[in-house]
């Protein structure tokens, strides 16, 4: 079953049971620094779960996603992160960054900007890190998450030591972007080389011409590439971060923990490595109320994308399990 069949299977059913779920709109707020679009699914009553995706993808990796937590009586609010249009600078003079804690403090940001004194937050790669960053620094605002992938902050104040020549293998399009070969590349070529990088990612997932094109739209954001080339370049200690955010980055360099409950997501087919599904000591430190790690067998890197059910039920049972 292909995504337009499970969308259209999930909003029948849904209808045929009571729900009234209407279409996901495109929606934008503004924010100190953004306008951020967003689609927002279900009842603007229900609680809300703040969906946020990675690179390259976009809003639309939660397509499949939205429709059952509005079933499930859920708000689902699945942004464009900076630098994916619609989302826009307000400020022509404002950096173009992308640093982890500029992308964490955009969801606090959100939130505030749509009154939202508590929330529920799942995501994967940038979206993931993001989600991560507001739970551990806001655990007033955030009730529980969803990480896929883990526990991703990153340490942007001290090097770490080299990887292993294979995990720098799969790393080649972060050492392309810190070339300036690789700046004009991805200007030049980003449709191109972002499907390829969907293809590597997630090697088993027969995604459609049509499904990538609805996503590459937002590669077309003027912004885009110079926040891109921001994010890898920073984490790679080859770009400046935001005077705004040092402070931010020390704070995320020791590993702050997420007290919040915690589920994650681990794709069986993920080109970055199969995670193990058993909690390790390393995973509670950082989260001491980790539910469960699931491995989501047929999906790769893009798991809301490619599994949205798995996904969907993950933030229904972590939300069930928190207060």
């Amino acid at each position: 079953m292909d995504r337009r069949e499970f969308l259209k299977g999930t909003l029948g059913a849904a209808a045929l049971a009571g729900f009234n779920i209407q279409p996901a709109a495109l929606r934008t707020v503004r924010t100190p620094i953004l306008e951020i679009g967003y689609h927002e699914t279900g009842d603007p009553a229900g609680f809300p779960v703040v969906l946020l995706h990675g690179f390259p993808d976009d809003a639309h990796a939660y397509d499949g996603v939205s429709p059952i937590l509005a079933k499930a009586g859920y708000r689902a609010l699945a942004v464009y992160l900076r630098g994916y249009a619609p989302t826009r600078f307000l400020d022509r003079s404002q950096p173009r960054t992308a640093e982890q804690a500029a992308i964490g403090q955009d969801v606090i940001d959100f939130a505030d900007a749509l009154k939202l004194p508590r929330f529920a937050v799942a995501g994967y790669d940038w979206g993931g890190r993001a989600a991560a960053i507001a739970a551990a620094l806001h655990p007033d605002r955030v009730r529980a998450a969803v990480l896929i992938g883990g526990y991703s902050i990153q340490n942007t104040i001290t090097p770490a030591r080299p990887s292993g020549p294979e995990a720098a293998r799969r790393l080649w399009y972060q050492w392309y972007f810190n070339t300036e070969a690789g700046r004009a590349g991805l200007e030049q070529n980003r449709r191109a080389l972002c499907e390829l990088l969907w293809r590597e990612w997630s090697p088993t997932w027969k995604f459609t011409p049509e499904m990538y094109a609805q996503t590459a739209v937002s590669f077309e954001s003027p912004d885009f590439v110079d926040c891109v080339i921001h994010s890898y370049r920073h984490r790679n200690f080859n770009a400046p971060g935001e005077p705004r955010f040092l402070e931010i980055e020390k704070r995320l360099a020791a590993r702050p923990p997420i007290t919040a409950p915690v589920i994650t997501l681990h794709g069986g087919d993920d080109a970055f490595g199969r995670a193990s599904a058993e909690i390790s000591a390393a995973d509670r430190t950082v989260m001491p109320q980790l539910i469960e790690k699931r491995i989501v067998e047929g999906a790769g890197h893009f798991v809301p994308h490619e599994k949205p059910e798995p996904v969907a039920q993950a933030i229904i049972d972590v939300l069930a399990r928190s207060k």
